[in-house]
């Protein structure tokens, strides 16, 4: 189910309804009742599927209280080790299975022998599950290294790994977040509720109005990149920029919205990454629960930054790799994971890692300044052109799009393959640049303005451009749903 269908605008206010006014009495009940909403939210897309989640949900539950219960060592660890070995599996098979396979039977190829028909497998990747796995790790994580204690309440425990907002696309949520809310009593909080309205409507905005509309263009310069000059590849992968941005971050508004209908609070997963002015501090704003969950999982176990420069700065590419990996089973990803590990590694040897750890760009100012501007166009260009590897199919798709750049480096207009007005497409995202820099010192209140008639005018603009820019015809698909 999508949150830009109508299923879900079907689905979404029956949830609630029955949630605060037919099972709001006991705190179990109403566990109960959104493990069922979730449960069906996910098997509207493969019923099947519901067991991984379920399997997944049993092993760290009852792991999570035998790391807890035991007093030795070595049995924690073997417990926590079972934790990990079987979500990487579960992982591992579905979504890695057929590109171990492929990269192997490539490599035999080369010595004259044919395994492909004998080894590869039809295997449906299912919704989330890089989601949920993490999620489910983290959990048992955290008891192993005594940051949290387990549940008893296996309900609660199973709410957590598959509530509906952030099931298929995150934020991932932590434990001591997600998990100790979900255990807590809940009350109706109209403001709380009107906030979640506000941020799912802004998500449909920037899902359906940047993303969506975007997606046409985007696919056919990549698909038919032979065949186009430098100017209109640099709009592509600048545009992509953009597509994915409003796609994610969306996905991420509606998720955190949703869940304050229910009164929970999740992370923020995106903090105006545009106006990032190095590479860190773009991965400090980009997928923040990825992030963090790297960090605290794998950066700092490796010894993180308090090593030695040398294991730090491999560490640092370990993470990025490893990030690369987990967006997709391709070499693709992997080369974008490296090339980021390549620009963030000189700003880790300059110190400059952390200079913008909680700083908004001109948070005093209404505009850069002409320094911010050009840190800022510099890492937007960066992160872009490592795009170029993030949205090819194969690394000789990605190597012939940048050399098509250099070797046919020329200017030429370029014609919507819908027939519609470019000139629209630059100033809405003009417009969007301009509102999301105005809105930058708070990720989670896009409508913030003094006067109601501004805000309910803003409402009807918002409103009106996702009726014009919908398109039957464009898939509605969130691109984080194949990770």
């Amino acid at each position: 189910m999508l949150f830009n269908s109508i299923d879900f605008f079907i689905f979404l206010p029956i949830v609630f309804v029955s949630y605060w006014f037919l099972f709001h009495k006991k705190n179990k009940i109403q566990n109960t009742f959104l493990l069922v909403a979730s449960y069906i939210f996910y098997g509207l897309w493969d019923w099947r599927f519901l067991f991984l989640i379920l399997a997944s949900t049993l092993v760290d539950f009852f792991v999570g209280q035998a790391i807890h219960n035991s007093d030795n060592q070595s049995k924690r660890k073997t417990w926590l080790w079972i934790s990990v070995i079987f979500n990487i599996s579960l992982l591992g098979f579905f979504k890695y299975y057929n590109f171990f396979v492929n990269s192997w039977v490539d490599f035999i190829s080369i010595l004259g022998y044919d395994l492909k028909s004998t080894w590869t497998l039809q295997i449906i990747l299912p919704v989330g599950i890089s989601f949920y796995t993490f999620q489910t790790m983290s959990y048992s994580l955290d008891i192993y290294y005594k940051r949290l204690s387990p549940t008893k309440d296996f309900i609660a425990f199973a709410t957590f790994v598959s509530f509906f907002p952030q099931l298929v696309a995150g934020p991932i949520e932590r434990a001591s977040n997600l998990l100790s809310q979900i255990t807590a009593k809940r009350v109706f909080n109209y403001v709380q509720c009107t906030e979640g309205l506000k941020l799912i409507l802004w998500g449909l905005f920037k899902k359906v109005v940047i993303a969506d509309s975007i997606a046409p263009i985007v696919d056919d310069i990549f698909a038919n990149y032979h065949s186009y000059p430098a100017s209109t590849l640099i709009l592509g992968v600048s545009l992509f920029s953009f597509q994915v941005y409003g796609d994610f971050s969306g996905y991420s508004d509606i998720a955190i919205g949703t869940a304050k209908l229910f009164g929970i609070e999740l992370m923020s997963n995106f903090k105006f990454p545009v106006f990032s002015r190095n590479v860190a501090e773009y991965w400090q704003r980009w997928h923040v629960s990825l992030s963090t969950w790297f960090r605290h999982y794998v950066y700092i176990p490796l010894g993180g930054s308090r090593v030695s420069k040398l294991k730090s700065v491999r560490n640092i590419i370990i993470i990025f790799l490893v990030s690369g990996f987990w967006h997709g089973a391709n070499w693709t990803f992997i080369a974008w994971g490296a090339l980021h590990a390549v620009l963030y590694i000189p700003v880790f040897l300059m110190g400059r890692n952390r200079i913008y750890m909680n700083n908004v760009v001109a948070e005093n100012n209404w505009f850069p300044s002409v320094k911010e501007i050009i840190q800022i166009m510099i890492t937007f260009s960066l992160v872009t052109f490592s795009r170029v590897f993030f949205r090819s199919e194969s690394i000789s798709d990605a190597f012939g799009f940048i050399k098509q750049c250099y070797t046919n480096f020329s200017y030429e207009s370029y014609h919507h393959p819908l027939g519609y007005r470019m000139i629209d497409y630059y100033i809405l995202l003009g417009i969007f640049v301009w509102y999301e820099f105005r809105i930058r010192r708070d990720e989670r209140a896009p409508f913030k303005f003094k006067s109601k008639y501004v805000r309910f005018l803003v409402y009807a603009l918002v409103i009106l451009a996702m009726l014009l820019f919908y398109d039957d015809n464009v898939d509605r698909s969130f691109i984080y749903f194949q990770f």
